[in-house]
């Protein structure tokens, strides 16, 4: 099998939290198909439809409903799993959605962390942890530079806040709990802006766009000029894989965040994003709204200086961003025209080419 080259998780007991939601579904299906053994904590599927349940995807691991606001439940499963990798990916993802539900976004975002780390806590085996935050958890000022990981942390929004508070939250107990030469090791990941196929969240722009067009309608723009590092799904999961291997093999990095994101030339507007879909897709249409918008404030420049994963961890982007808006339309071509077909075998499709190209690439996770 090509998946079989991370073989640091063939027969490992592996955790992903939020394994229902778009980005946790296609690791953990990645990671299953590497040969680990995966337990999933989640509190529901997202979105209806789900990548989790079109590709069926509690066959290929343990599939636990429980809120990670839920410390006790969380305590338990990992005192029983005793896992060796734990990948945090559980949250309230979504920025506008932070506005209407304030207290839930900061207690699942910076609470649910929190027992992640009580849970780890009680752990007596040597255990590898990737806690996934965000790009939004810097203190954006909109400068065209990349923000690097040493640049200060906050949010405007609820959403992006809570994701700052959380990185605090995670400094403090690697400080206070997790020695560097304790049997916990933990890194964090920041990243953003990722698109891919089984994302069928609200507000967000590709799957606004798949909604409207899979009816033949036309979709709503509130603000085509904002611009994004746009990356496919597989960039940042890679990403964290690569960041899990490093832990494993190196005491030095743990307690330190690595942002993940595409070369810093990779910065397309939404209107680009939705130009470049339309080669993929038949019968595009939108409408600008930016005009007689008057939601919540949404950031129009994002960007992300990657240079220490690529000299700490060896990672980089694989696909550029022509391939990533292909390989995404094709994702939701292949389920809107066949929803018979076996979705889990086209996804695995695509990290196949993904993991090849990255060989090509002589990208050290692909080939280690």
């Amino acid at each position: 099998n090509k998946i079989m080259s991370l073989k640091i998780f063939r027969g490992s007991k592996v955790i992903v939290t939020g394994h229902t939601g778009f980005k946790g579904s296609w690791l953990s299906l990645w990671l299953s198909e590497a040969g680990a053994k995966v337990t999933g904590i989640s509190i529901d599927e997202v979105s209806k439809p789900s990548h989790f349940s079109a590709a069926i995807l509690s066959n290929h691991m343990e599939d636990i409903r429980i809120d990670i606001r839920d410390g006790e439940s969380l305590k338990s499963i990992f005192s029983t799993i005793q896992p060796d990798f734990v990948f945090h990916l559980a949250a309230q993802s979504l920025v506008r959605k932070s506005y209407d539900k304030v207290i839930d976004t900061w207690q699942t975002n910076t609470f649910g962390t929190i027992n992640i780390l009580e849970a780890l806590r009680g752990l007596k085996n040597r255990c590898n942890v990737v806690m996934i935050t965000s790009d939004k958890c810097y203190d954006n000022v909109e400068w065209t530079w990349g923000y690097r990981e040493t640049d200060a942390l906050g949010g405007p929004d609820p959403y992006s806040a809570s994701k700052g508070a959380a990185e605090l939250a995670i400094r403090s107990y690697v400080k206070s709990f997790f020695p560097k030469d304790g049997n916990i090791r933990i890194g964090v990941g920041r990243a953003g802006n990722v698109i891919g196929g089984g994302d069928w969240a609200n507000d967000r722009i590709i799957p606004d766009c798949i909604k409207a067009w899979s009816l033949n309608e036309l979709v709503s723009l509130r603000n085509p000029k904002a611009t994004r590092p746009w990356q496919h799904v597989l960039e940042p999961l890679s990403g964290y894989i690569s960041l899990a291997k490093s832990l494993a093999a190196d005491q030095s990095i743990h307690g330190e965040a690595f942002n993940f994101g595409p070369p810093a030339n990779q910065n397309h507007s939404v209107i680009e994003l939705v130009k470049e879909m339309e080669k993929h897709w038949d019968k595009v249409r939108w409408e600008d709204l930016s005009a007689d918008y008057k939601g919540p404030s949404e950031s129009s420049l994002l960007k992300l200086n990657c240079d220490k994963a690529l000299h700490v961890l060896g990672w980089q982007a694989v696909w550029g961003f022509e391939e990533t808006v292909r390989e995404t339309a094709l994702w939701y071509r292949s389920y809107y025209a066949n929803q018979n077909h076996s979705i889990a075998e086209f996804t695995l499709g695509q990290i196949e080419s993904y993991i090849h190209m990255a060989k090509s690439k002589e990208i050290e996770w692909a080939i280690k």
